[in-house]
């Protein structure tokens, strides 16, 4: 007889998010949202009028979870906790996004450039109608930047997908001066919160 580990599944395709639950020693597996033409499995990323931060990242995040249990329902896949997250960036409340090109990134850099802005990121966790959120809450502070910095950073296209134009564990883990927080919530994934969270869904957790 075969004994089904414990496990979860990870609503995201972020390698950054992968590399974090694995270094905690979370088993888990990949549930990608694939497109089916009978589900409507879209999740709007798309700040609402006058949406806060907060209020943002823990509805996109618990919206991805949510989406995720329904493609695991869907598939017949085992039961287990499905994790997704969220992480956005802010600047004197307004939130930074992915950029859409070289220059959108650029123009972001050069408002967190010598600033001091938050790093807001979501995790939750899905399993039937049981549903948890949890948010970190980051301050970090950029040095001044050049537009020569800028324009090397850019070449990297460690920009791409990223919210607020960078990643930290990137090379622009050079700009920063000084965090508050949590380094891996601003990666993309609260590890202390991720396991608070699967500790409610009696994950064992380290």
């Amino acid at each position: 007889m075969r004994i089904i580990q414990p496990r979860i599944y990870l609503a995201s395709q972020s390698p950054r998010r992968r590399e974090l639950l694995k270094q905690i020693g979370i088993n888990f597996e990949m549930l990608l949202l694939r497109s089916d033409p009978r589900r409507n499995i879209d999740v709007n990323e798309t700040p609402h009028v006058d949406e806060q931060p907060e209020s943002y990242v823990r509805r996109v995040s618990q919206s991805k979870a949510e989406a995720g249990y329904s493609t695991l329902r869907f598939r017949n896949l085992p039961p287990f906790p499905v994790l997704a997250a969220d992480t956005t960036v802010t600047l004197d409340g307004m939130i930074l996004g992915k950029p859409d090109s070289a220059e959108h990134a650029a123009a972001m850099l050069r408002q967190l450039s010598g600033k001091e802005h938050q790093v807001l990121s979501a995790v939750a966790v899905v399993m039937d109608e049981h549903v948890e959120v949890a948010v970190s809450t980051s301050a970090v502070r950029f040095a001044t930047l050049s537009e020569e910095r800028i324009r090397h950073y850019l070449h990297t296209r460690e920009y791409t997908g990223k919210a607020g134009g960078y990643a930290i564990q990137g090379q622009a883990g050079a700009f920063i001066e000084h965090i508050v927080g949590s380094y891996s919530g601003v990666m993309g994934l609260p590890l202390f919160e991720t396991v608070q969270l699967l500790q409610r869904f009696d994950y064992p957790t380290p």
